[in-house]
């Protein structure tokens, strides 16, 4: 928690040493073409830095070097104690730099300084330091076999993993990437969205302060198009993790067909379903309706964005839901009271002030927001928007807008409810309210999702896995689960003479 005010964080701002290169091989590089790529802060439009553009030249030499460590055993055959050692250090440097990273997180994505500061970066370290505290708990198996064999099952790491990590929470997700990974004994190479790779290209500096040896974790800031397809078809890859849109995702799948067949994980898009009963808690319910639609701008893989109320409430509870959605007004990031940020760039402002003109076009009725708002000069800020007359067929309430923006859809029945939640490609999150017991958990465990809350959203921690069902995408970030994405299963069978 920090005290500082609007000014001392921008005079901070002012003052911020920002490092843009490559990290290969242990150390700051330019990409081998020497090109780079401006990062703008979104609140503003201001040039951060000229960031290094890697190209598969670059890519080439961070894998032969995360191969050859990984070969050599530096890190993969280190104890699990002495692993633990080293990422518990990490955890550490980041919370001992949090205000700095909270801060480069800040100007990079538009997220408000006190969300980065009290959510994101402690976030990262949990993970780290959690992922790192349990793998010396992480335990082999004996099969039960008969008494004149012996059967060893063993967790080995898949080698080269290559991890690409969206832009809306770059810092949190690359945790939740990279800390299983390399707890397991992987070499990874993480290309941070191109748009908004500050903290990752820090972190780095971080890791081999913390005692992670050259090659073991290499950031390559470079394009999707070219650098992040050259990563997932490379032959000396071999697992590929991935947090983004899934038609992205599905491309990736395809090339690991197309390559080595290289185990492919996946967090992907969602329209979750956020379920109100009459018999909820009204004034929680509303509370945190608003929260999960409008925190990170809606940026938000998880986003309760398709809100279904029981019909004979419907009225009254948005009217409550607008009077929170009012408190969700965009401001300057850097502002400790500002609860909502800018749009991470223009095409995503464009895109949602086009999602807005489609629900308009389909027949709903904006019931507030639906503009953009002039915080800081340059900035790309949109109102928190909620549409009311909708139904599920409309494009409002099936494609992710990845903003702030509530789909309104009324329902009449548990059954009802139940069908219009699953009427979705995706399957990422939901919630349901309600003071029954039997209701909510029948409804819970029907909705076809990855989490369900019961009269809470945005709900879990590091002990419990985050993934999604559908197309919503495959394997489980957080938790003893993730280990599972990033190891093989040996077995060893020895028959006695």
């Amino acid at each position: 928690m920090s005290n500082k005010t609007l000014a001392q964080w921008s005079a901070m701002a002012d003052g911020l040493q920002i490092e843009a290169r490559a990290f290969i091989d242990g150390e700051y590089v330019a990409a081998a073409s020497g090109n780079t790529r401006p990062t703008i802060n979104p609140a503003n439009g201001a040039t951060l830095a000229h960031v290094a553009s890697c190209g598969p030249e670059d890519a080439d030499r961070a894998i032969a070097s995360a191969k050859a460590v990984f070969e050599a055993g530096t890190w993969a055959n280190l104890a699990p104690a002495d692993r633990k050692k080293v990422m518990v250090r990490w955890a550490e440097l980041i919370e001992a730099n949090a205000e700095e990273l909270a801060l480069l997180e800040s100007l990079d994505v538009g997220k408000p300084i006190s969300d980065t500061l009290n959510v994101d970066v402690p976030s990262a370290a949990r993970t780290i330091r959690w992922s790192g505290e349990a793998i010396d708990k992480f335990y082999d198996e004996v099969a039960p076999t008969s008494h004149d064999s012996l059967a060893l099952v063993q967790r080995l790491p898949l080698g080269v993993v290559a991890a690409i990590v969206p832009w809306n929470f770059p810092f949190s997700t690359t945790a939740w990437k990279l800390a299983p990974a390399i707890a397991t004994g992987n070499s990874v190479i993480l290309k941070p969205a191109s748009n908004t790779p500050l903290t990752a290209i820090r972190l780095a500096g971080l890791a081999k302060q913390a005692g992670l040896p050259d090659g073991v974790l290499q950031v390559l800031p470079g394009p999707g198009g070219s650098l992040g397809s050259h990563l997932a078809r490379h032959m000396d890859v071999e697992g590929l993790t991935f947090t983004g849109s899934t038609p992205v995702g599905k491309t990736l799948m395809e090339y690991s067909g197309q390559s080595n067949l290289k185990r492919t994980f996946l967090e992907l898009g969602g329209k979750s379903p956020n379920i109100v009963f009459a018999d909820a808690n009204l004034d929680k319910a509303a509370a945190m309706a608003a929260t999960a639609v409008f925190y990170n701008g809606g940026q938000t893989c998880t986003a309760g964005t398709r809100l279904l109320v029981e019909r004979s409430i419907h009225d009254a509870f948005i009217a409550k839901v607008i009077e929170h959605a009012k408190g969700w007004m965009p401001g300057n990031p850097l502002d400790p009271a500002t609860s909502m940020g800018p749009m991470v760039d223009e095409a995503q402002f464009n895109t949602v002030a086009e999602y807005v003109r489609i629900g308009l076009d389909e027949g709903a009725t904006l019931a507030f927001g639906g503009k953009r708002v002039a915080c800081v000069d340059g900035g790309h800020f949109h109102e928190p928007t909620i549409f009311t007359g909708a139904h599920n067929k409309m494009r409002i309430a099936q494609e992710e807008i990845f903003g702030p923006v509530m789909t309104v859809i009324p329902f009449d029945t548990e059954a009802d409810a139940i069908a219009i939640a699953n009427d979705s490609i995706f399957g990422l999150a939901g919630a349901v309210w309600s003071r029954d017991i039997n209701v909510a958990h029948r409804v819970a465990k029907a909705v076809r999702v990855g989490t369900m809350g019961i009269n809470n959203y945005f709900g879990g921690d590091m002990t419990v896995p985050f993934g999604g069902f559908k197309q919503s995408g495959n394997g489980r970030d957080k938790s003893m689960h993730a280990f599972d994405d990033y190891t093989e299963l040996k077995t060893t069978w020895i028959e006695f003479e």
